[in-house]
């Protein structure tokens, strides 16, 4: 295997994006990085390589994608990984059996799965817990917690977590570790505030187009990286070559794309700001967010993800959900087109109903991942589906009543 140090340079995102681990070929001179779809490479000597020998150890293109992501999160590591779940489970794979997590409360569904149904029967145990509670995060704290799992802003709720603050609570061998899924690297730095570990899943934010599933781990700690890198040899939940690339390549235009979510995202929280037929929207970017000023200095802009809860109960949001022409029903987020989906019943629908209550997640619930189309057609779509479902006029009455 080649060596899996990448240097973190000084220039600025989107050249990072563009050239980090993308040097011409030395073989060929080909600018852009060749698909290498290969299990195996051939040697001249017995034990002697060129740098790879079998492809779920190592590939060329896979080298270049993690060399770039690493780069964008200004770290020296990065492991990618077949999925976004097969990345969080890496990180828990630096925990041993009687170890102990302390996890955000409103956390991903598939996170939550894995911490609850698969790690306990490894004798790992998870905590969750509201992380903007700071005394509660540091009473959950126990001898045995080995990882503080923070995921920001949280899904589907969108609450922020004070990066800084959580890790300040680490004590020793304790790792804390972000999921930077939401924001991407672009908006939110977690390295940088103190975090040791960062994950992704790629097929979102990172790919930007919905034509890839995978993940990756990256950090600057040598030693962290080491026990990856191992797991990611061992387990061989690794991304194929072409996989690789299209993450490799969808990640040249995240600068722009992150740009241009973000711009439509507020203007679609601003619409349904304006509409009574909504009960709330959930977005960073307003004011009205309970941690909007934290958002503001934790991360550099706001992302693409907006929720909202809708008026007139259950039946009129999965109505309106079926309704829009341009956001897609649809689980995922993070490509460049829109998507609209019920948390309750697609995200986390592995949840039980006393969880979900907990989480806030409940059946009026929509998420919106706002894409890079035309913001005034997704808002001209978004006031035909609301419209198409009116409320009814016992809501209607009680909207009045609430009003005066």
């Amino acid at each position: 295997m080649p060596d899996q140090t990448f240097g973190h340079s000084a220039r600025g995102f989107a050249t990072r994006a563009i050239r980090s681990g993308q040097d011409p070929c030395k073989a060929t001179g080909s600018t852009i990085v060749p698909v290498y779809q290969t299990a195996t490479f051939t040697l001249n000597e017995i034990g002697v390589t060129k740098g790879y020998d079998y492809s779920r150890s190592g590939n060329p293109t896979r080298t270049a994608l993690e060399a770039q992501l690493a780069d964008l999160e200004g770290a020296r590591f990065a492991s990618a990984f077949g999925s976004g779940m097969a990345a969080v489970n890496a990180v828990t794979a630096l925990l041993r059996s009687g170890d102990h997590i302390v996890a955000t409360l409103d956390i991903y569904g598939g996170t939550h799965r894995l911490f609850t149904q698969v790690l306990p029967r490894y004798g790992i145990t998870t905590t969750f817990v509201d992380m903007l509670d700071l005394e509660a995060t540091r009473a959950a704290i126990t001898p045995q917690t080995k990882l503080l799992y923070v995921e920001t802003p949280t899904n589907p709720t969108l609450k922020i977590i004070d990066i800084r603050a959580i890790a300040a609570l680490r004590r020793e061998k304790i790792i804390v570790a972000v999921d930077n899924t939401f924001p991407s690297p672009f908006f939110q730095q977690p390295l940088g505030l103190g975090a040791d570990v960062v994950c992704h899943s790629t097929t979102k934010y990172i790919n930007g187009h919905s034509d890839v599933v995978g993940g990756v781990v990256i950090t600057d700690d040598e030693a962290i990286a080491g026990e990856i890198k191992f797991h990611q040899n061992a387990v061989g939940a690794v991304p194929g070559p072409w996989d690789s690339y299209l993450a490799l390549r969808g990640a040249k235009t995240l600068a722009l794309r992150m740009r241009e979510h973000e711009r439509n995202a507020f203007a679609v929280a601003d619409f349904l700001s304006t509409r009574d037929d909504v009960a709330e929207v959930l977005y960073p970017g307003l004011p009205s967010h309970p941690q909007h000023e934290l958002a503001k200095a934790q991360m550099t802009g706001f992302g693409g993800i907006v929720s909202l809860r809708v008026r007139g109960g259950a039946e009129r949001a999965r109505a309106i959900a079926r309704s829009t022409r341009i956001f897609n029903l649809a689980t995922s987020l993070g490509g460049v087109e829109s998507l609209i989906c019920s948390p309750e019943a697609q995200t986390h629908a592995s949840l039980t109903r006393k969880e979900l209550d907990v989480l806030g997640i409940t059946p009026d619930l929509l998420r919106l991942s706002v894409g890079i189309e035309d913001a005034r057609d997704l808002i001209a779509d978004l006031q035909q589906a609301f419209d198409a479902h009116p409320l009814a006029q016992r809501d209607e009455r009680e909207l009045t009543l609430a009003a005066s």
